[in-house]
């Protein structure tokens, strides 16, 4: 972390430095310019004196020879003497500032080892570029005191070179040529160098200086306090144990909240793991006894098919399947005697372990009333007294008690609330029962019930069940609904009991799809077998 703190301080200090040589390039080169302008023009007035302007034609003509000859030496010897590679003077074309003719011409090859060769008088050449045009245009029309042209990267073999230009004027003031004087810059770029590794070799020292400041102070101040943090939260991670708190270990307030808060997390998550621990061992203690409880909840009812294989006159299947561990429905056949079966379908108001032990309870009691009233009516009202009493959790069953008499087909029947059963008649279809109801057990005491009867004759089948048939829900919370109940019955109407349940029960799965069993589902097929031919009973009701 100081490696990577110190890299990019010196990186800022790097880009600062670039930066700075940028900038002291630009102002450098921009008062040289400046400078070397000045300095130039100056030199070129002293050169303007040896011209007279008003013979600048008369010298094109070939007149005023000796002066023109006196002019020449006298620009020879200032060319020498100021240094300069070039003196010369134009007389320009004014009509577009295109070309122009050479008058006087001083060349000193030796101030830049250059390979300049020296006009004649009235030698003729098309002006440079735009930029030359531009200036002699100042200089002609604008009344510019001077004009100067850096040519610092020429692209023609010359040595970087300026050039300042100024007016020639007759004695009206008029001009009438252009005295051009050409200095050689290497001075510049001798100078610049120098310049650039002072500010290089400066800049670096200044960044090893700031950079060992603040390393020094950063370290002390926030990476080494941020490291302790940092392997703390390591140690934690890999031991899951307590140690020593960070407490104050910076005087940076972010610093010390993250040191208190990760001692504070440690102290939280060495909690919650214990609690967790414990909660996982409950959970799997829960778990445990949950198994126990679906297993004895399981042998406390018939679930061995085909359940009496010694009895011929009728065929009998059923299915709990609870929506948790254990479930509130719960369904029973047994035989009261040789001819005589009782038939029980309940549904308990509660789920998981409650709804199971008010099941189970229910279930023991109601057989041992059964075996000893044998009226469906007056076992589900001392039932209903019996549950009453000491019911503090305000618990209810639904329940549907019928009492079969084998060879006859008869039944007895009682219903405490409980949903409609199913009926169907050998050649037809299965139909709702829409018997008498009564009110749930466990609801209120002293309660009345009341027997109703129907009869089976040879193939027809009864069907009971629980609500959470019905209300199977899938994903849209569309419900299966008593018409898809009585739709998948007659799909299956012409199998055996194992089979029509089977079928209702694959074709509730598949219409609830992926959404969760919300309620148990528990049903219950009797079908009197074709085989045996029952008295005459009471028609049903």
């Amino acid at each position: 972390m100081s490696m990577n703190v110190i890299g990019g301080l010196v990186s800022l200090v790097s880009l600062f430095g670039l930066i700075v040589c940028i900038i002291g390039n630009r102002s450098f080169v921009s008062a040289f310019k400046n400078e070397y302008s000045s300095v130039t023009y100056h030199m070129a007035e002293t050169a303007a004196i040896f011209v007279n302007g008003d013979h600048i034609d008369d010298y094109l003509a070939g007149g005023e020879m000796d002066e023109y000859a006196s002019a020449k030496r006298h620009l020879d010897s200032a060319c020498r003497r100021l240094n300069v590679s070039l003196i010369y003077v134009i007389k320009v074309d004014t009509s577009d500032y295109g070309s122009f003719v050479s008058v006087f011409n001083a060349v000193n090859n030796a101030v830049d080892n250059s390979q300049y060769t020296e006009w004649e008088i009235g030698y003729q050449r098309n002006t440079t570029n735009d930029e030359y045009r531009w200036k002699y245009k100042a200089i002609y029309e604008e009344g510019s005191e001077y004009e100067t042209i850096f040519r610092l990267h020429p692209t023609d073999g010359a040595h970087p070179h300026m050039t300042t230009m100024i007016p020639v004027n007759n004695s009206d003031g008029e001009v009438t040529a252009i005295l051009c004087m050409q200095r050689p810059v290497r001075e510049m770029n001798e100078a610049l160098w120098p310049y650039f590794l002072f500010i290089i070799f400066g800049v670096i020292l200044v960044g090893l200086a700031i950079s060992f400041i603040v390393a020094r102070f950063l370290k002390r101040s926030i990476i080494e306090p941020v490291e302790k943090v940092s392997k703390e939260a390591s140690r934690f991670a890999l031991e899951h144990s307590l140690s020593k708190p960070l407490g104050e270990i910076s005087k940076y307030v972010v610093i010390r909240e993250l040191a208190g808060s990760i001692d504070s997390l440690e102290t939280d998550m060495v909690n919650y793991i214990r609690n967790l621990t414990t909660a996982t061992a409950e959970k799997e203690r829960m778990g445990v006894e949950l198994s126990i409880a679906a297993t004895i909840q399981k042998d406390a009812i018939p679930d061995e098919f085909p359940a009496f294989p010694d009895r011929n006159e009728f065929d009998i299947y059923a299915l709990m399947d609870p929506a948790r561990e254990v479930g509130g429905d719960f369904y029973n056949f047994f035989l009261i005697d040789d001819d005589h079966l009782a038939l029980v379908m309940a549904d308990v108001s509660g789920k998981g372990i409650p709804g199971a032990l008010f099941m189970m309870i229910t279930s023991i009691l109601l057989q041992n009333r059964v075996l000893e009233i044998k009226t469906p009516s007056e076992v589900l009202r001392i039932m209903n007294d019996d549950l009453c009493v000491h019911n503090q959790a305000d618990m209810f069953e639904t329940v549907w008690l019928g009492i079969l008499e084998i060879s006859t087909g008869h039944i007895i029947a009682a219903n405490a609330g409980h949903e409609y059963p199913a009926i169907y008649r050998k050649g037809g279809n299965f139909e709702l029962l829409k018997d008498k109801h009564g009110f749930v057990l466990g609801g209120m005491p002293g309660m009345k019930y009341k027997d109703y009867e129907l009869k089976l004759g040879k193939g027809d089948k009864l069907f009971l069940y629980t609500d959470g048939l019905p209300e199977s829900t899938d994903c849209e919370n569309r419900m299966f609904g008593t018409d898809g109940m009585i739709e998948a019955l007659n799909q299956f109407k012409d199998g055996l009991p194992e089979e029509i349940i089977k079928g209702i029960h694959k074709s509730v799965d598949a219409f609830v799809g992926k959404a969760d069993q919300f309620d148990d589902l528990t049903m219950l097929c009797i079908e009197i077998k074709e085989d045996v031919r029952p008295e005459d009973g009471p028609a049903a009701e």
